[in-house]
């Protein structure tokens, strides 16, 4: 049910323009808005470096990290999202994309990652007690791990439902996300084993509800 509820959201989702306002055919970013907040530096990743995106939609912020020289693997639960990633990125090198559970390829791959990050994706959709320390446990050292999503509402904390309407479904779908306050993220991240880690809420440009960003390193050798 869940990767139809993944199907079905990707179906009514936009895809991303062809170019932005500067022009450029790949750029990453963390926000809802275009255009705003960091990039891809908070990953501190460039050539020869592996990455591994979790919940990749459509796959623009996986292309233009591979773009920056980096090998990038991205999955995503939804197979319409991945078909249409591989579609529009298919000239892009060192890219590939998966149809996987996050945990699940995880498990199953023998990648060591420089990098492993999530914009409004898995990290926001998993149990983080499960998927924190298995993308840890796939980490290099020095490894950087981040993602965003929408701040939690007050009051509003831990796993929630989420609704997806479906044009074929009297009822909406129902998807499982983990809401916490950045100083909670941080802690978990913390518990598990990451260090300097960050978390906070990047503003939005006009007002309104802005972006949570977090972000912890594996430690070294």
């Amino acid at each position: 049910m869940t990767g139809s509820a993944w199907d079905t959201y990707a179906r009514s989702k936009r895809p991303r323009p062809e170019v932005n306002s500067c022009g450029e055919r790949t750029w990453f970013n963390w926000t809802q808005f275009p255009d705003h907040g960091p990039g891809a530096e908070v990953l501190g990743v460039g050539p020869g470096a592996t990455a591994l995106e979790l919940g990749c939609g459509k796959g623009g912020n996986a292309a233009h990290v591979a773009r920056l020289g980096v090998r990038c693997i991205a999955v995503d639960l939804s197979g319409v999202q991945v078909q249409a990633a591989r579609k529009r990125w298919a000239d892009v090198d060192d890219l590939e994309f998966h149809q996987r559970e996050a945990v699940d390829y995880l498990g199953a791959c023998d990648y060591r990652f420089d990098a492993v990050f999530s914009v409004f994706g898995a990290l926001w959709f998993t149990d983080p007690a499960v998927l924190l320390p298995a993308i840890r446990g796939r980490m290099a050292p020095g490894g950087v791990l981040a993602f965003s999503h929408r701040p939690a509402f007050a009051g509003c904390y831990g796993c929630q439902a989420a609704f997806i309407s479906s044009p074929d479904a009297a009822e909406p779908l129902v998807v499982q996300r983990w809401d916490y306050e950045p100083k909670v993220w941080a802690d978990m991240l913390t518990e598990t084993g990451y260090v300097n880690v960050q978390a906070g809420v990047i503003e939005a440009p006009h007002g309104g509800v802005g972006t949570l960003l977090v972000h912890g390193q594996n430690p070294g050798v």
